[in-house]
């Protein structure tokens, strides 16, 4: 089957896509993988074949970055830079999608361009599947408001929340999808009048196929919604339910497979058993910093993670000045991670660019961190507590959460003192804290990739529609569609 992936967003909104490409391309399908432009060679390093759409997400980044309302005390005026910043882009990535699909069997998204891949898929008649890093599904179980008072909210209120979120933001990108389906509506009209003007008949086009005549197999037909005829539709919930107490239990009828991060190759087992000397398995493509940065993690006790992903990092000096001030507090070394600060390598800081996670993070001692859902699995899967400084989107419930389950500590990154994070970093180190989160990374089921890749090919045109081996179940298809909150992650 041709599966076009559709995967905007940073760098941690494109791994996943990238991850799941690679398996289904393993598994004989044939597969394309779209990222934002900026990320096609990191696709590409990573052996699948990659094509850029829409916007560049670092200046999506830059653009919050600089953005003053994203900052601003009213709470109306931060709404609407973040209504602006999902509006920016739509248009140039459901464009590009729609050139991309068009001879698709199925199309696969992130949360960070759902509502434009399900537009495309709507004009070509193909199954969408999207790949929920958080649960937006409306719920009773996750509060809808990420604040320490959120937990004491009332299970229907969190979910009626859900579905103002929900509604709200369909509303908001309500005229980039209008605008989308007029002009689609013109391209098929001028092919169709240039067809019959050169006399000869159009060649049938997946947007011109009556339901039932094969356009989806067995998934299921074309269902209404909103006036609408819109393809089957599923959302994979690819995170662990049992962060979220009772959320599996109320999403009974949506596959949950786990977190997508690669396999365990052995690469995180050597680095946890603190290996010698001239081990390679630190060294990530591009830091030339591996063996050297090897050495410093054995030379001494282990380091405080600090990294902050792709998140626009204003003041990259002032940051690294607080967070080396903490660790002198506190009496730790402190790893800084992040293509914004200076790299280098001293007794008590190392300064790099990037490193691999698996590796690594088994070799600290806590991880600050900006909360994104591939960073949190990411030190999960490590079994070391986490100290989450939000930034936006998704990142203040995954520390919320990460919280109240005793694995960690959570505060704004816009609101950090060197005194807030010296207190976070002793509240997530605690005994207690440490044992937990060991005992949560020694749980940690790393098969989340072939899982959503299982979920992925029973929704297929071709593929069986009953459970899987491991007991995923594929959704009705007149389930309705949650998208994401938030911009790029």
């Amino acid at each position: 089957m041709k599966v076009l992936l559709a995967f905007a967003g940073s760098r941690g909104d494109a791994q996943p896509g990238v991850l799941l490409g690679s398996e289904l391309l393993r598994r004989g399908h044939d597969v394309t993988v779209a990222v934002s432009p900026n990320l096609v060679e990191f696709a590409e390093r990573h052996g699948v074949p990659a094509l850029g759409f829409g916007l560049d997400s670092d200046e999506l980044l830059r653009a919050q970055r600089d953005d003053r309302r994203f900052r601003h005390p009213n709470p109306v005026r931060r709404a609407h830079a973040v209504l602006d910043l999902q509006r920016r882009g739509f248009a140039e990535a459901a464009g590009d999608l729609r050139a991309l699909a068009g001879d698709s069997d199925a199309l696969v998204t992130g949360m960070a361009c759902e509502e434009a891949a399900a537009e495309v898929a709507r004009h070509h008649r193909i199954p969408i599947t999207a790949l929920h890093f958080f649960p937006i599904e409306p719920n009773r179980a996750v509060p809808v408001i990420p604040a320490a008072w959120g937990r004491h909210l009332p299970g229907p209120l969190n979910r009626l929340g859900w579905q103002a979120l929900t509604v709200a933001r369909s509303w908001a990108l309500e005229p980039e999808r209008a605008a989308f389906r007029r002009a689609a509506a013109r391209d098929s009209d001028s092919r169709t009048s240039s067809a019959h003007a050169g006399g000869f008949e159009a060649r049938a086009r997946p947007e011109d196929r009556a339901p039932g005549s094969g356009w989806a197999g067995s998934i299921s037909p074309l269902v209404d919604r909103g006036g609408g005829r819109t393809p089957a539709y599923t959302a994979i919930q690819a995170y662990d339910p049992a962060l979220f107490p009772g959320l599996a239990d109320e999403l009974r009828d949506v596959p949950f497979t786990g977190f997508p991060v690669p396999a365990d190759d052995g690469a995180g087992r050597r680095a946890a058993e603190r290996p010698g000397p001239g081990t390679s398995a630190v060294e990530e493509p591009g830091s030339g910093l591996g063996a050297e940065l090897l050495e410093w993690l054995i030379a001494g006790p282990a380091p405080v993670y600090a990294g902050f992903g792709s998140m626009p990092v204003a003041e990259p000096v002032a940051v690294e000045s607080l967070v080396r001030e903490v660790g002198r507090r506190l009496g730790r070394r402190i790893l800084l991670v992040g293509p914004m600060f200076r790299g280098r390598i001293g007794d008590e800081l190392a300064v790099v660019d990037q490193v691999d996670h698996r590796a690594v993070l088994p070799l600290c001692d806590a991880a600050v961190h900006h909360g994104g859902a591939g960073t949190t699995a990411a030190v999960l899967r490590a079994g070391v507590p986490s100290v989450i400084c939000s930034v936006q989107a998704d990142q203040s419930y995954w520390g919320r959460q990460v919280e109240a389950l005793g694995l960690g500590a959570t505060a704004p990154f816009s609101g950090i003192t060197a005194n807030r994070l010296e207190r976070s970093l002793i509240r997530a180190t605690r005994p207690e804290v440490r044992l937990r989160a060991a005992a949560y990374g020694a749980r940690f089921r790393d098969d989340g990739v072939a899982r959503a890749a299982d979920a992925v090919e029973a929704l297929l045109p071709t593929a069986p529609r009953s459970a899987g081996a491991d007991g995923l179940s594929t959704p009705t298809a007149g389930h309705s569609a949650s998208t994401m909150i938030g911009g790029v992650r």
